[in-house]
Formats: structure tokens, sequence, C-alpha cells
């Protein structure tokens, strides 16, 4: 072998050597050992070098004698992946012939001699085994890849996965905390709003009392100016029959029988105005209270006929130069309907009260011939009754009129109205009675609002 085979023998297994680390990736699995795999460039210079030196073939032999078995170690080494077990196969038989060869020949070289061509056969086959092997080992090692790259990007889907994961644990942990705080907002707010909402009702019921205090003070005085008569000729009537029975045997007996009959007339008319009386304060008392929600029978026509008189005397308090025509057009088969008669009666004094509110705003601007009239009408119809109050006054722009349930619209001056009054009626006519609230206006003509409500109890 001359320098140049040397020179190449040498290289060649230095390329094994430097691929087998580069294939199996020994700088990072195990580093240790790949530091020592490193000196074989200094192995190869020197036994390259001495081959050189003094042309003989034995320092590459033991090149390769070192390299080969010092590879399947490195194969061994790295058993559990696949393709290096693959290399450690390949390499095994490869390094026992070739060893076996080489101690054969320096041992017996004339029996190697005479069975070289069956040891070159041996060699031949053990080198093509040794190279399908890296071949194979090759395919393992890029399915190996291929798999150990879906594992990391399998590993990497996963850790991105918690990492987002818990983001968005974190993300619904302060969603949570917001949507709690701002429920414990929303919360403190409405029961706010809620005491807002009672006290502005509560201010709609005693400005509405207020209203009614004149009217009653009216409705009262008549009933009490009757009783005041009735008891002073009553008196006057005693002191006669008192004198006419001391007469003795002279008393007239029919006289005595007429002024009996005369007081007992007195004391059925002051009782009945005495019932009057109370029965207008059980109604200013019945308005103030709060109401119960329990339902009763009441004589809608007369609930009807009472609230539309203390409206007027209540405005008439105020402003004593106004005049109106007021009247109850009442059907007798309506008779007593389940209500309840504190919002009934609220309802009623709401509309009567705007009713002559609009025709006194009439008034005002001076329209020649003009008679404010507020009317109210009950009738029955199938099986629901309905009132209907209608007033001759200023009506309303259908603007104002698609606003007229809202709560807070008013359309009049600051500190006249809440704008809750017709908002409150709405709602206790149509959620508290099931039944219907609906209004109907030309504007310079008048308004009409009409009431339904079932002529039967709510089951």
């Amino acid at each position: 072998m001359d320098v140049t085979n040397f020179v190449l023998s040498g290289l060649f297994c230095a390329l094994i050597v430097f691929w087998t680390r580069r294939f199996l990736d020994t700088q990072k699995r195990i580093p240790l050992w790949d530091k020592r795999l490193n000196l074989f460039w200094g192995l190869f210079g020197i036994l390259v070098g001495l081959a050189t030196a003094f042309k003989s073939e034995l320092p590459v032999v033991l090149l390769w004698l070192c390299s080969i078995p010092t590879l399947a170690y490195t194969a061994w080494l790295l058993r559990d992946l696949q393709p290096a077990r693959t290399l450690f196969q390949g390499l095994l038989p490869y390094v026992f012939v070739i060893v076996n060869a080489k101690i054969v020949e320096a041992v017996a070289p004339g029996f190697y001699k005479r069975h070289d061509d069956i040891f070159d056969l041996v060699s031949s086959v053990m080198t093509v085994w040794l190279a399908a092997s890296f071949i194979f080992a090759s395919r393992q090692k890029k399915e190996w890849a291929r798999i150990e790259a879906e594992r990391a990007e399998e590993a990497e889907r996963r850790r991105l996965d918690e990492v987002r994961k818990a983001e968005l644990e974190y993300l619904v942990a302060e969603r949570t905390a917001q949507i709690s705080r701002q429920k414990e907002e929303l919360e403190q707010t409405l029961a706010e709003l809620k005491a807002t909402q009672d006290q502005l009702v509560q201010r709609e019921k005693l400005a509405s009392l207020g209203e009614l205090t004149a009217g009653i003070a009216h409705e009262i005085q008549n009933p009490l100016n009757f009783v005041n008569n009735f008891s002073e000729v009553s008196a006057e009537l005693v002191k006669e029959l008192i004198d006419e029975r001391q007469r003795g045997p002279e008393r007239d007996e029919e006289l005595e029988a007429e002024l009996l009959d005369d007081l007992t007339q007195n004391l059925q008319k002051i009782a009945h105005h005495g019932h009057r009386a109370s029965g207008i304060i059980r109604s200013m008392l019945q308005h103030s209270r709060a109401s119960t929600g329990q339902r009763e029978a009441v004589d809608i026509n007369a609930l009807a006929d009472e609230y539309l008189k203390l409206s007027y005397h209540g405005l008439r308090a105020k402003d004593k130069t106004f005049n109106a025509k007021f009247e109850a057009i009442t059907d007798p088969t309506v008779g007593s309907i389940s209500i309840i008669p504190q919002d009934i009666g609220r309802v009623l004094l709401n509309l009567y009260n705007n009713a002559f509110y609009a025709t006194q705003q009439r008034v005002k601007q001076g329209t020649p011939g003009y008679q404010p009239s507020v009317t109210v009408r009950t009738e029955r119809v199938g099986d629901r009754v309905r009132i209907r109050v209608r007033d001759n006054g200023l009506g309303m722009p259908d603007t104002v009129r698609q606003k007229i349930f809202q709560p807070f619209f008013t359309t009049k001056p600051t500190g006249e109205g809440t704008g809750l009054g017709l908002s409150l009626s709405y709602d206790i006519i149509t959620k508290g009675h099931n039944g219907t609230l609906t209004v109907d206006s030309q504007e310079g003509e008048g308004t009409e609002f009409t009431i339904e409500l079932p002529n039967q109890p709510q089951s």
C-alpha cells in the first residue's frame, strides 16, 4: 500500500467516525463520550503520519481496529434509539469478522493466505451488511426524526394549550370578578332606583292627595251644612214637642205626631248626609293608603262619579275663576266589578285632573264662546267594562301622544307635574288589572282616554 492509499484509508476511517457522530447526534445525547471521540482526529493524524513515515500498513490497520469497535460501542450506548440499535447490529458482525481476520493474518499468515479468498468474501459480505445497516438506520432516523418532530410539535402544542388555558383561566377569573363587581354595582344602583321610584310614586300619591284636599273639603261642607241645618230644625221641633206635652189635657196629639214625623225625617236626612261625609273621608283615607293589592267588589259608577266631583272642586279651590261643565254618564248594568279600589281611584283622579287642566289651559287662551267640559262615561261591553274620560281642552299633537305613557314625560311647566301620573296609571290598568288604557286626541279639539277592565276577577 503506497502513501496515498494510507492517507485515503485513514481519511475514510475518520469520515466514518465523523459521520457516525453526526448521525447519532452524540454531542447532544452523550456529550462526555463525544469529547473522547474528538480524540480520534489526533489519533488519525498520529497513525497516518506513522504509516506515511515508515511506509507501513500497521498504523492504518490499528486506526481501523480502534475506530470500528469504538463506533459499535457508541451505538450500543444509544441502544434506546432504534437507528442506533440498527447501526450496532450492522457494526457488531463487521467488527467480529474484521478483527478475527486480522488476528488470523497476524498469527497464521500461511493459513490466511491459503484461504484469503474466503476471508475476502466474508469481509465483502460484512461490508455490504454494514452498508445496508447504515442505509436502513438512516431511513429509521428520518422516520424517528419525523416522529420526534411530531412529538415536539405536540409538546409545543400542549405547552401553548396550557399557556392559553392559564391565560383563559386568568381572563375568566378577572372577568368573573369584574362581572361580580358590576353585579354588585347594578344591584346597588337598582336598589337606589327602586328607592327613588318609591319616593317618586309616593310623591305622586301625595301630590294627588293634595289636589283632593280642597275638593274633599268642598264635598264634606255640603253634607255638614245639611247636618247642621237639620240638627237646628230638629232641636226646635223637640222644644216645640216638649212644650206641647206640658200643656196637659189641652195638648194636641195630632200636632205631636206631626212633630215626631218631622223629627224622624230630619234624623234620617242627618244620617244620610253623615254617611255621605263618612264615605268621602273613607275614600280619602283609602286613596292615601298604600295599595294592599287586594281586589274588592266596587261600584265603578259611584267611584267614577265621586272622584270626578273631588277633582273638579280641587281645581276650583286653586282657581276660583274657573268653571266647567262636568258630567258622569253611567250605565246601571255595569254594577260592581272586582278591582283594587285605591289603584283605580288614583287612575281616575289622574285622568280627571289632566282633563280639567287641559280645559283650564284652553280657557286661558281666550277662545271665544268656549265652554270647558269634562265627561266620564261607563258602559258594559261584553265581558268587559269600559270607562271613557273625555274633555274638550287643548288636545295634543301626535308627537306628544306617542310619548304620553312614558315615565317622566310631561307637558306641564316645571314644578307642576312629575311625569309619572299616566305612566303609573298605564301600569295599574295593564299590569295590575289585565286591562287596557288608550288615548285618542285631536289637537285643538280635545282628548279621550279609554279604560277597559275585565268584568270578572282574575284567577
